[in-house]
């Protein structure tokens, strides 16, 4: 049997290749969605876990096999012993944390499997949990993986996708997509042959090449023939609606290939279509009601073959209508919303479709950025970094998303009343200005919360770390002042930089035993206080504290400290169009123009920012505008607030949603005088959580050659840098050293000081010339006379 269907496989694809070569049929796609299958997390550790299970077994019998080979083994023999306990406990979570999967015995290696989960909003969560990751290699420049297919409609969302080297690649679901998973393929195999599939075995050469006969393949394995491929293919699927097989599997008729293509694996993504009976809808206005009134679900929907899940290939055999009134005598579906072709994160977005495509893609990356609800739970969380708004809104335009995936109650923005006009000079761009009432009265006012934490270590010789009550006289006593009798931080506590919050000890002896039955005494420990170490001037309030025990037993303590923010010049702000912008500047109500009603608005937007992002859409908004009494384009009559005379123009005024972003002036703000060093090149160090300096680069420093400032490059590059005193011999120009003891320099060569100078240096000059020998040319310095610097051959 194997053989026959060996060799009938690979003649149909013998014969598949020359039509292909022929021109015949079209080369398939390497990007075509039907193709593809997703590796979802649970396939992914099933597969660690089977290795890890493997090889631990293996490892067990060879230590019995070597045990029960010895002949003089007279003990009784216990093999539990063996069995390390904790290999796959340790296995699963050196890979989950370093995220490498090495699997060996599936020859799987794969760096960046696991990823932490972003809590940075609700949405952002979402996005985060249907993105797919593709094997790509990102740096790659093709076009072809990056484009969007026509076989993603409605299981990819055509807007989210990063910006940069990712873009195209990493993808995100559709709303309403499905990841099928695994299905046992014996009662499938049983139930095509009681359907009339023929085994190959049992036909002649001319019934395997009768004209009318399809091959009917199973996941890549075929099973026969079947002289009625479209009856056959009919009967699977009024059994798969009547639920007398998995939902998930997919029937496809290729009739260029001849083949029925039957699939039941995992990874397959499908989507839900509503049935349709020559052009009409098996759901009719009852199942509706009844579903509004919770007497149907979903499933049974599904249960009762009103709708059913296709995937990319079966979609082929079937003719889907948009809309219900579009349907044909032919159309076999119907789909269930158009919206729902967008995932979640783009299905925020109002009126999509009159936007710029690149704004929507946009609006997808910083609504996952917006501050807001991430939880219920979340003034019980104890994550490392937490962004809450303070007031957070539900938006005034809505979309049928929103209220599908709960944004609603879990949103991320405030609705702001938008003057679209250009105020000042600081609207230039996107800059907008804030009205600094509308701020006093909590608008865009955040709460960061960041967690410390610390463990009391249990040691060797049975000691281990104590907090002990504070001190409340004496010196350092202002330090503790937000100690409580238990030596950790009170809640509710204003902490500052320098404040102590654990009043912690640790002991110096950590090895060896203990000699006195009652202990150490205090004399034994040394004071190890943690200390808060925020940004200089920041007050921030101790929120909550927890006490719990780690694995090793170890008593943790974490504590959550809350810092509330309200806006200040230079904070991100976005609609939800992608219209970004900074704040400019904050003006004083008083300021602010204002409507003949008297409304001020939030903030001013300059108009400049539209046209180019082709972001508006006049037409059908103009009539609503009319019927409630506004005028046709939405503009009104402004008065200034700083003469009080009517404005030459008219401005166009309205409510918008804006969200805050997670980009503060406060998180990026960096500037310093003096600070640490590297201990090698004696340089400023790098980034600013380790104060470091702000770097004059290649091309920094070709703006100053250019303006011929070389008195800046030399205070940038040496004296504000690396500067160092050497030692210089006048005679052969090269480096000597400092005899303290003589009080005088010494040439390494000359050994002599008779001609010894002293001068100034970068550092990373002095480390250049030691090894300009070793390529047979010696670096030579000249003082007073001639140049600086300069090289010489090594035999002059």
């Amino acid at each position: 049997m194997e053989r026959v269907t060996c060799d009938c496989g690979l003649g149909e694809r013998a014969s598949d290749a020359a039509v292909i070569f022929g021109g015949w049929l079209p080369v398939v796609d390497e990007d075509y969605v039907g193709n593809k299958r997703l590796e979802l997390s649970g396939q992914l550790l099933s597969l660690l876990f089977e290795d890890l299970f493997k090889t631990m077994n293996d490892e067990v019998r060879k230590t019995i096999d070597a045990i029960l080979a010895k002949p003089s083994r007279s003990s009784r023999f216990d093999f539990s012993q063996f069995i390390v306990k904790d290999s796959i406990t340790v296995g699963l979570e050196r890979t989950l944390s370093t995220g490498n999967w090495d699997v060996k015995r599936f020859r799987m290696h794969r760096k960046g499997m696991t990823q932490v989960v972003a809590r940075l909003s609700f949405i952002g969560t979402l996005g985060h949990m249907t993105k797919i990751s593709p094997q790509f290699e990102k740096s790659r420049k093709v076009s072809g993986p990056r484009a969007l297919q026509p076989s993603q409609w409605g299981m990819l969302c055509p807007c989210d996708t990063p910006e940069g080297e990712a873009c195209g690649l990493v993808k995100n679901l559709a709303l309403m997509t499905h990841v099928t998973t695994d299905e046992e393929e014996g009662p499938l195999i049983s139930l095509c042959y009681c359907l009339g599939v023929e085994d190959l075995e049992l036909l002649s050469g001319e019934e395997l090449h009768t004209p009318n006969s399809f091959l009917i393949i199973l996941n890549g394995l075929i099973l026969g023939k079947h002289r009625r491929p479209q009856r056959f293919a009919n009967a699977m699927r009024k059994l798969r609606r009547a639920g007398k097989i998995g939902e998930f599997v997919s029937i496809f008729v290729n009739e260029k290939q001849r083949c029925v293509y039957i699939a039941s694996d995992g990874g397959r993504v499908c989507r839900p279509l509503v049935i349709a009976d020559k052009g009409v809808s098996r759901i009719k206005g009852h199942h509706m009601k009844e579903l509004l009134d919770g007497v149907r679900t979903f499933d049974d929907f599904l249960r009762e073959g009103l709708i059913e899940y296709l995937d990319v290939n079966e979609e082929n055999n079937a003719l889907i209508a948009l809309y219900e009134g579009e349907a044909t005598l032919q159309t076999t579906h119907i789909e269930i919303e158009p919206f729902t072709i967008l995932g979640a994160c783009a299905g925020l977005i109002p009126f999509p479709h009159h936007n710029q495509s690149p704004r929507n893609t946009y609006q997808c990356a910083m609504g996952k950025q917006a501050m807001g609800n991430i939880a219920y739970n979340q003034l019980s969380r104890m994550d490392t970094l937490i962004y809450l708004l303070v007031y957070p809104q539900r938006p005034l335009l809505t979309t049928r998303t929103i209220e599908l995936v709960g944004y609603d109650k879990l949103g991320a923005g405030q609705n702001a009343t938008v003057a679209v006009m250009s105020y000042s000079g600081y609207d230039i761009e996107d800059a907008i200005v804030m009205n600094k009432s509308s701020l006093d009265r909590g608008f865009g006012r955040c709460i960061v919360m960041k967690k410390l934490s610390d463990i009391n270590q249990k040691y060797e010789n049975n000691t281990s770390d104590r907090i002990i009550r504070p001190q409340r006289v004496g010196y350092g006593v202002e330090r503790m002042q937000i100690l409580d009798d238990d030596g950790l931080a009170a809640p509710g506590e204003i902490i500052r930089p320098g404040d102590i919050y654990i009043n912690k000890e640790s002991p110096i002896v950590t090895k060896g035993p203990i000699t006195s039955p009652m202990g150490l005494p205090d004399s034994a420990y040394k004071p190890s206080k943690q200390t808060y170490k925020g940004p200089e001037g920041e007050t921030a309030v101790v929120d909550r504290v927890a006490l719990f025990s780690d694995k090793n037993n170890n008593l943790c303590i974490k504590f959550m400290i809350r810092h509330t923010r309200r806006p200040e010049v230079g904070d991100k702000f976005s609609s939800r169009h992608g219209q970004k912008g900074v704040c400019g500047t904050i003006i004083q109500q008083e300021d602010f123009p204002f409507s003949e009603r008297g409304i001020c608005p939030d903030l001013i937007m300059n108009p400049h920012g539209f046209p180019s992002r082709m972001t508006d859409r006049v037409e059908d908004i103009s009539e609503t505008l009319v019927k409630h009494g506004f005028s046709y384009n939405g503009k009104d009559f402004i008065y200034s607030g700083i003469t009080g005379l009517p404005l030459q123009a008219y401005i166009f005024m309205g409510p918008i949603y804006y969200q805050k972003l997670k980009h503060m002036v406060l998180d990026k703000m960096h500037a310093r005088g003096m600070g640490p060093r590297v201990m090698i090149t004696r340089q400023p160090t790098e980034g600013r959580s380790r104060n470091g300096g702000l770097r004059v680069g290649e091309m920094e420093r070709d703006c100053l050659i250019a303006y011929g400032t070389s008195s800046l490059i030399f205070e940038r590059l040496m004296i504000s840098s690396d500067p160092f005193e050497v030692q210089v011999c006048r005679k052969c120009g090269l480096l000597g050293y400092y005899n303290y003891k003589l009080k005088t320099g010494i040439c390494s060569t000359c050994k002599n000081g008779e001609n010894i100078s002293t001068m100034k240096l970068a550092i990373r000059m002095q480390a250049l010339i030691p090894g300009t020998p070793i390529n047979e040319y010696c670096s030579s310095l000249k003082t007073n006379r001639g140049l600086i610097f300069g090289c010489v051959g090594a035999n002059t």
